[in-house]
């Protein structure tokens, strides 16, 4: 009886969590570079249940010569849980923007970038600009890694691009080449907000992607698909409401079963 109960609430949980999921990759549809998360879900082992001969209380495993008086019931299968969300490697749309600064990633790969305390996150939003220092950076101020740290362009260059090779070019200069890294399971990386990342034990360390090819004046759009996203949503939602009519059932059967046989 009140396992119904648990089962039920706690696939209204895990629904929950699915909306939370498209929800926030439908909220992220324009941003650049951004990977969409897709949630995964599973119900713990399923056990088989045994019927044993013997006393109260009597220890398990049965010793040796009453495992000949096991008799199998049926199965059991516990909750539905949210085992985790990974990364979606799709590629993502591709927009022509002439940027000399914009910059997008062919194939597989990331940009290093650095925040202001020195910690690494990993992007495939190449939307880069100078900032007031003459640094290659991304529009939230995260600084752009070279292969020598960051790339400095100076603030008093007057022409600057990135080749398909990823160097940056200052004045007809080369002065640095973009850092550009992959992962051994890209779809273990952490989500940090928006369009960045971070590794993790799954996703295995970065290693240096060879052979850069880019592409100058694009930039790779979200990966996520709105009618995939909503068809998410509505069987969520459904599935939501069927798992709150389970509680609701099992609610009842329960006040009624006491309501019989709590006065004996």
């Amino acid at each position: 009886m009140f396992r119904g109960l648990y089962a039920g609430a706690s696939a209204m949980l895990v629904q929950e969590k699915m909306l939370d999921v498209a929800g926030n990759n439908l909220a992220n549809v324009d941003t650049a570079g951004f990977r969409g998360r897709i949630a995964v879900n599973k119900s713990f082992p399923t056990l088989l249940m045994e019927k044993l001969d013997g006393n109260p209380g009597e220890t398990y495993p049965p010793k040796p010569d009453r495992l000949k008086k096991r008799e199998l019931i049926g199965s059991a299968a516990f909750a539905n849980v949210l085992s985790e969300t990974v990364t979606d490697t799709q590629g993502g749309a591709m927009r022509v923007t002439d940027a000399p600064l914009d910059v997008a990633i062919l194939g597989e790969g990331f940009f290093a970038v650095q925040d202001g305390l020195g910690n690494t996150f990993y992007t495939r939003s190449g939307h880069f600009v100078l900032d007031g220092e003459g640094n290659l950076a991304t529009h939230n101020g995260h600084l752009v890694q070279g292969l020598g740290g960051p790339v400095a362009v100076g603030a008093e260059a007057v022409s600057v691009f990135i080749n398909a090779g990823g160097q940056v070019i200052a004045d007809g200069v080369v002065v640095d080449q973009l850092q550009l890294v992959e992962f051994e399971s890209p779809t273990y990386l952490r989500q940090e907000g928006k369009s960045l990342l971070s590794e993790t034990e799954d996703s295995g360390a970065p290693q240096p992607v060879e052979e850069p090819r880019l592409a100058s004046g694009i930039l790779e759009m979200s990966n996520v698909s709105v009618v995939t996203e909503m068809i998410r949503m509505v069987e969520a939602n459904r599935a939501y409401e069927a798992a709150a009519k389970t509680v609701s059932v099992q609610d009842e059967m329960a006040s009624r079963l006491n309501q019989t046989y709590g006065k004996a």
